[in-house]
């Protein structure tokens, strides 16, 4: 079925400009206002909304709260065109509800291509609402314990057995279910940001807010939401509780806990995949010296014959002298042959060398993959035979 675009916009250039730009890609119905948008928002529930922030009337920042408090119509990705580029703007379009954010004027190849990302976006969140429910009965398992400190403690019990960040963010989204908030967890791994969310997809813009402020203070408040920042994981929480300004200085004191030990269990993922890298490098390097020595071994053993030739060749001229008589120079005889005892001596010394660096090599590979095999090993049987259900407080 053909994706439905509803176009908010007072411009009738730009609504001729998204139908030549998405001819044969989607379906687009035309709203000249805010409030014939709302009214076909409501009536035909398109997949996406495309929404002008300046209009006459209700702006689009109105309009996209209003469409974000309607049941029928609050899951619809909103993407705001507007000649605004600015940060601020793009903040205040995030804290309206939007879940995208493109300046005018946009060529045809990029607002297709946000689309295409907002409409996988969408169907992202549909298919995980039906997986709320089993979801929230796991968590439900998790949080037994009475209390928040109980609910960390039980998280680091739970974060250890970890060993990857699909498995982590379970748990540490499992945390936050309990307290009815909406959340993005962000893991900072090398130079990229790893993000999942318990409610929904992760869209653009909260990527891009995640981003921007990766570096920014610790707490970050946007309106109604909250950025929390460490070096290796960042926390957006979409509907602190503002108004209640006792749980809203509660949760900011809680949080942090569960970010800094979640911050260094990615430190130690990123240690484990880095040694694993070790370890791969460590095998290139032993292909090598194998090759190496399979190399001297050949040269070793030219070398040798030529010492074979050479002594046959000092015989026969000793011989010669003998049956001659007469005496003769062997001084070059010697010559060649100590220069090739010395080439000789030289690769049996190289040859032990290269062993040597072998057997190193070989130990410290042996040692780090039976070191990282123990630590799996170890979370495997502290998994089946640890007693989760400890009580607390």
């Amino acid at each position: 079925m053909a994706k439905l675009i509803l176009a908010i916009d007072d411009d009738k250039l730009v609504h001729h400009i998204i139908e030549e730009s998405l001819a044969g890609f989607c379906k687009i119905i035309h709203a000249k206002d805010g409030d014939e948008g709302l009214r076909l928002a409501n009536k035909y529930n398109p997949d996406i909304i495309l929404l002008d922030i300046e209009m006459p009337g209700k702006s689009g920042f109105e309009v996209c709260q209003t469409i974000k408090k309607n049941e029928l119509t609050k899951d619809i990705p909103v993407m705001f065109l507007s000649s605004n580029i600015e940060l601020a703007d793009r903040v205040k379009g995030y804290s309206a509800g939007a879940s995208d954010y493109i300046a005018k004027p946009f060529n045809a190849e990029e607002l297709m291509a946000r689309i295409k990302v907002l409409y996988e976006y969408r169907q992202q969140g549909i298919k995980l609402k039906y997986d709320v429910a089993h979801a929230n009965k796991t968590a439900e398992m998790a949080m037994t314990e009475s209390g928040d400190m109980g609910r960390i403690i039980r998280y680091v019990g739970q974060s250890y057995h970890a060993n990857n960040f699909s498995s982590l963010s379970e748990y540490f989204l499992a945390f936050f279910t309990h307290l009815d908030l909406d959340v993005v967890v962000v893991f900072w791994y090398e130079s990229r940001g790893i993000f999942y969310s318990q409610q929904s997809a992760v869209c653009p813009l909260e990527q891009e807010l995640l981003e921007q402020h990766r570096h920014a203070q610790r707490f970050v408040d946007i309106s109604s939401s909250t950025i929390i920042n460490y070096p290796k994981i960042s926390l957006l929480i979409k509907n602190m509780p503002v108004d209640d300004s006792a749980k809203f200085g509660h949760y900011k004191d809680l949080f942090p806990h569960i970010l800094e030990i979640t911050n260094e269990k990615v430190i130690t993922i990123q240690n484990n995949e880095n040694s694993y890298e070790q370890a791969t490098q460590i095998g290139i390097v032993l292909e090598d010296i194998v090759k190496q020595l399979d190399s001297q071994g050949q040269a070793k053993n030219s070398i040798a014959k030529q010492l074979i030739e050479q002594l046959s060749e000092l015989d026969s001229a000793i011989k010669v002298q003998k049956e001659s008589d007469n005496i003769c120079d062997l001084t070059s005889y010697f010559t060649k042959l100590d220069k090739t005892m010395q080439l000789f001596t030289s690769a049996n010394s190289d040859l032990a060398f290269i062993k040597c660096q072998l057997k190193q090599i070989s130990e410290t590979r042996n040692g780090l993959l039976a070191s990282l095999r123990s630590n799996d090993s170890e979370v495997v049987l502290q998994n089946t035979t640890e007693n989760n259900d400890i009580e607390l407080f």
